[in-house]
């Protein structure tokens, strides 16, 4: 469940779920939350009324960095339409200037919800990679995976069609 207010630093201290109640994190507990509180705990690359990017201190390949709302949403299930547009609508504006800056010839990004999905902070990021040819990260599949047969795929597209709202 989405956070109902907008992360600004002097509301920053107030909680917006109880933890106990909801085993949840707080935006007390939120590390991007605590970077929005206080922009010195990172190095920002952009920030608009909605979206922060900054730079992901795990720099596997340089560059690497982070687009979050401003909104603390936990997943992208959470996310209601105005906070993604805003999200994914800087994503490509920032993998420009990536690219412009760093003189690139391939990116990965990447958004992970869950700990299934492999989520490791509970705010809903993007992350930005620079890639390079052979620099090993990444790889989607550990081995070669077969196409599914057409009748699957047409099975599972027809269950999602019927799960999305009208």
């Amino acid at each position: 469940m989405a956070c109902p207010r907008r992360i600004m630093p002097e509301v920053v201290a107030a909680t917006c779920v109880d933890p106990v109640e909801r085993g949840e994190t707080t935006v007390n507990d939120c590390v991007f939350c605590r970077i929005l509180a206080d922009r010195s705990k990172a190095a920002i690359v952009h920030e608009d009324d909605a979206t922060l990017a900054f730079m992901d201190p795990r720099q596997a390949n340089e560059g690497h960095l982070l687009v979050i709302p401003k909104l603390h949403v936990e997943t992208v299930w959470d996310m209601d339409e105005e906070t993604a547009s805003a999200l994914f609508r800087v994503v490509p504006k920032i993998a420009q200037a990536l690219r412009s800056a760093l003189n690139l010839s391939g990116m990965s990004i990447w958004q992970s919800n869950g700990r299934a999905g492999s989520q490791e902070v509970p705010h809903v990021h993007v992350h930005l990679m620079p890639r390079h040819v052979g620099d090993g990260l990444l790889r989607v599949y550990p081995a070669r995976v077969e196409n599914a047969a057409r009748e699957q795929l047409d099975a599972v597209a027809d269950r999602i069609r019927k799960a999305l709202p009208a």
